[in-house]
């Protein structure tokens, strides 16, 4: 393996975040595995993701920030469920029980008790955590980042870009990896509609490190949101050779070109690059991002009414098996998109009702309190939308149209939820709900100027009524 690049001890302890082990092979792994979730992508020199964590866990097996990482970022993957996967909660257990056992630093205690409390659904005081942890250490980096997706999960929209900004001026220039804040601050100032300066940032992102996939995804959400299609194509395409070895968001980078695509209603290329890129990575990696993107994708394209009967089918392999989950409830609705579309009656029913259950006794766990005032009547709006019940839909989703940023994801990625919306309130029957669906698409037009879909669903709405 090859970790010379890395930290060793003596480096970290040097930019004042001293790790306790004495193997520098552990100190460097722990930053192979860190740099590898901040670049967004795998370092087939020290063996990926997997390679390194084990790699780290042989160095020194009792080193408690190595299992802090590992744990934490299944945890953050929100693939698996501590409730069902008895080797995650193990972890978890294990990794809380190893720091009782030591000496650690005030900083590393922290950074076990955020993963405990994020292991238990509590993102809120998770985040809480990470942010003391960073008014003492502004750069550490693993807090920083977890605190990021972890804002992201809850759709923490300011706090995503004020967590970057407070560090921000901790940082200099040669430190390791601290051209990636300037990715981190663009997304955080772009989903708080700072539109400009979040392009001005990512560029200057992408002039130090060209490679950086989480900047060209800020870029392409300007784009996204203000509607420059055109824009967005040529900036995707003309950078392609730089961010599609960024394994991990490549998928999703696609998925934003094929969004442009669907925008100008051209729906064959947009189901050519889900062919192509998106489903085939899916199919590879099973990871969440890529199992959202996929299923949204094709909910957008079937609501535009193309068909993709067959590929819901196919789909429906990588959703099913998390059916039971319930991590988040952005992963629930769009796993349910995914059986809605593959007609799996039986599969839809048990995701409602075991959310329905878990909404009862939620103790601490965020998501499973969000289900009682969202996740259900989303999912419920869902299913009656599929079952040509409009008007339900609309009494459903209408209520929830502010609160719906709550279950996370972006701006772009909870469009759909709007597009819905706009939809079902045009197909009522309930002439109240058509005019709904007209006002909706004018306050549409305003927030995005000049939007190819906008405009066909105006004409769509003249056409029906």
């Amino acid at each position: 393996m090859n970790a010379a690049s890395y930290r060793d001890c003596e480096a970290w302890r040097a930019e004042g975040l001293p790790l306790s082990t004495s193997s520098n092979e552990a100190c460097k792994l722990y930053d192979a595995v860190l740099t590898q979730y901040v670049k967004w992508k795998t370092d087939e020199t020290v063996g990926g993701f997997e390679g390194s964590i084990s790699a780290l866990k042989a160095a020194d097996p009792n080193f408690v920030m190595g299992h802090v990482i590992s744990t934490g970022l299944d945890l953050m993957g929100t693939g698996i469920s501590v409730r069902l996967d008895k080797r995650l909660a193990d972890d978890v257990k294990q990794t809380v029980e190893l720091a009782n056992t030591q000496v650690l630093s005030p900083r590393e205690r922290l950074h076990v008790k955020a993963m405990e409390l994020f292991s238990r659904g509590n993102f809120t005081k998770a985040t809480d955590i990470w942010e003391d942890i960073l008014c003492e250490h502004p750069t550490d980096m693993l807090a920083l980042k977890f605190s990021h997706d972890a804002y992201f999960y809850i759709g923490a929209q300011n706090q995503l870009r004020d967590s970057v900004a407070r560090v921000l001026p901790y940082w200099k220039p040669h430190m390791p990896l601290s051209s990636y804040l300037k990715g981190m601050y663009s997304f955080g100032l772009m989903e708080t509609r700072f539109y400009d300066q979040a392009l001005k940032v990512a560029m200057e992102g992408l002039a130090l490190t060209p490679g950086d996939s989480w900047a060209v995804h800020s870029v392409a959400h300007v784009f996204e949101m203000r509607a420059e299609v055109d824009k967005g194509l040529k900036f995707l395409e003309s950078r392609e050779k730089d961010w599609q070895v960024s394994d991990i968001l490549a998928s999703h980078n696609y998925w934003h070109w094929a969004l442009y695509f669907l925008e100008k209603g051209e729906y064959e290329a947009a189901l050519e690059i889900f062919d192509s890129q998106i489903f085939s990575r899916c199919k590879a990696s099973g990871s969440m991002l890529d199992t959202v993107d996929a299923s949204s994708l094709l909910y957008r394209l079937e609501m535009e009414g193309v068909c993709v009967k067959d590929r819901w089918r196919e789909l429906l392999q990588i959703t099913q098996p998390h059916t039971d989950d319930h991590v988040t409830i952005f992963n629930d609705v769009h796993f349910l998109m995914t059986s809605l579309g593959a007609k799996e009656s039986a599969t839809s029913q048990r995701l409602l009702k075991g959310l329905q259950e878990l909404s009862k006794e939620p103790k601490e766990n965020y998501q499973h309190k969000l289900a009682g005032s969202v996740g259900v009547s989303m999912c419920e709006a869902m299913v009656e939308y599929d079952q040509g019940n409009y008007n339900q839909a609309v009494e459903l989703l209408y209520p929830l149209r502010y609160k719906i940023v709550n279950i996370g994801g972006s701006d772009a990625q909870r469009d759909i939820f709007n597009q819905l919306l706009i939809h079902a309130a045009m197909k009522s029957e309930n002439k109240h709900h058509q005019k709904l669906g007209r006002c909706l698409l004018l306050e549409r037009d305003a927030v995005r100027p000049g939007s190819p879909l906008t405009n066909r669903l105006m004409q769509k709405a003249l056409a029906l009524h």
